[in-house]
């Protein structure tokens, strides 16, 4: 935000639009970003299931909530939260392949 600078090539430069540069830096200046409902890391253990029967909890019906999977050779792929994991094996390993 700091000088003159054009925003396409900004833009440019990071590998986004430009459109989406500009509405980064209006909700900035208006204060829409970051606060209190922003995404935050959280600690995340996985144990062993001692039964074996553990099933998927069931992801509540947000249509905009959104996972996303950085693979081993560098692309990230952004999925709705609750695809299905068969669809997604197949789509990862076609995207993770590649």
């Amino acid at each position: 935000m700091r000088g003159h600078r054009q925003v396409s090539a900004t833009a440019r430069r990071h590998g986004i639009s430009r459109s989406l540069l500009t509405i980064w830096r209006r909700q900035y200046r208006n204060g829409e970003l970051g606060g209190a409902g922003s995404p935050a890391f959280i600690p995340l253990t996985i144990a062993a299931d001692p039964q074996g029967t553990a099933s998927p909890a069931p992801v509540p019906p947000n249509p905009e909530a959104r996972v996303e999977i950085t693979l081993r050779n560098g692309r990230c792929v952004a999925v709705p939260a609750n695809v299905c994991p068969e669809a997604l094996a197949r789509l990862l390993s076609v995207v993770d392949s590649r």
